[in-house]
This record gives C-alpha cells, structure tokens and sequence, in this order.
C-alpha cells in the first residue's frame, strides 16, 4: 500500500550499485533501458549532492585468485564479467564518484556481505539507504536484503535500477518489495524530493508477501508501485 514518508536529514545516504561500462558495451552483459537508467542516476546524484545527502559508489571487480567456488570463467581463465584486467569495470563517466565521494570494490553480489561499509554508515547516523544500480534480481537484491538485515531502511528506487530484460528487474522489484520491512518503493522523482525534505506517498509492504504477481499482471502490479 502507498503511504506518506519523510526522511530527517542527515539520516540518508545514496548507495549506487554496478553502474559499470561492461552493462552497455558487453554484448553479454547489457542491461534493458541502461541509458534511462543512468539518467535517472545522474538526477538522484545531483538532488544527494544539491541536499548534502552523502554518496557512495560500489564497482564490481573480480580477482579470479580470490574468487568463490564455482565462479564462471572464460575460456582464458579469466572471470567471465567483471574481470579486474578488464576495462569496462569502470563506472560509467555520467554516474562516476566527484570529488571526495566513496567508490568501494566488491567481488560479490551483495555490497554489504562484508567490509566495514555497513558499520561505518552506522556510525554516522546514518537510518536510510536510497539504493539504485544493476542488475536488479543479482546485485541490487543481495544489497537491499543484506542493508535490511544490517537494520538500514531501504528506499528501492524503481527507476533508477535495471536488469538485462523488463522481465527480469520488474519481478525482481516485485520480489523485493513484498519484502521490504521497513522501507519503500518509490521513483527518481519521489526519491528526489524526500531528499530535498518533502513527504511523498511511497508504496509500503503491510503484512507478508501482499503482492501475489502472475506472468499476466506483474507489469501492471509494478506500475502501480
């Protein structure tokens, strides 16, 4: 259900997941609609930026040395995305870190499985997340649950996220707000202005896994988000 929700300054910070070159030049690896994706990133960052809300940026970069069991390679042994050797991990000029602002590596899906990250948000006070980034059922979805499970509020930003099919990040969406204790979904535009200090109607879970979607009504179920 849509609810009214304010943030209190200071207690807000933007987390922006993957927004890495491999999404929009990888052939195997491009995401559906990344240039409005992007877009909608540069508004979130100039509305943090505009509101002293603090950024901070994760890239995902593997170490095939270092990485898990399983970990898909390519035939030259190196990992099949992300590949620390490889130049399309770095963020995408349009959305990359200004100065002073924090870009952290992960080589995992989840920016806050481990690393101090969580804590140190913590410690300065920060409540809420306004997360956006790629690809919605991987990365962002080990993020959101991870920063929930850390006691963070979580403000999934519609829009301003993606995956390599409408499909595949509108479920995942789904999926993440029939779960989303504590937080909400919104859109760039709503995310913009609760920064800036205005209440917006945000769509809440109330009660357990309220949105039953089908192949037939997911589309119109996110919409309504």
């Amino acid at each position: 259900m849509k609810s009214p929700i304010s943030i209190k300054r200071g207690t807000v910070a933007a987390v922006f997941i993957d927004l890495q070159e491999e999404h929009r030049q990888d052939k195997r690896y491009l995401v559906e609609g990344y240039g409005e994706v992007l877009a909608n990133v540069q508004r979130l960052q100039a509305a943090a930026r505009r509101n002293f809300v603090p950024l901070y940026h994760w890239a995902y970069i593997v170490d095939t040395a270092k990485a898990r069991p399983f970990h898909p390679l390519d035939a030259d042994g190196k990992s099949a995305f992300s590949d620390k050797s490889d130049p399309l991990t770095e963020i995408c000029h349009e959305v990359a870190p200004a100065n002073g602002e924090a870009l952290l590596i992960k080589a995992e899906a989840s920016a806050f499985r481990s690393g101090p990250a969580a804590r140190d948000l913590k410690s300065g006070g920060i409540e809420w997340l306004i997360v956006a980034g790629v690809w919605t059922e991987a990365c962002i979805d080990a993020t959101v649950k991870d920063a929930v499970a850390s006691g963070f509020r979580v403000l999934l930003v519609k829009d301003a996220c993606g995956s390599g099919s409408a499909a595949m990040h509108q479920t995942a969406i789904l999926n993440l707000a029939n779960r989303l204790y504590g937080g909400a979904v919104t859109n760039t535009i709503d995310a913009c202005r609760l920064m800036a200090g205005d209440t917006v109607s945000a769509w809440q879970v109330e009660g357990s896994v309220p949105l039953r979607f089908t192949f037939e009504n997911a589309g119109r179920l996110y919409g309504e988000l």
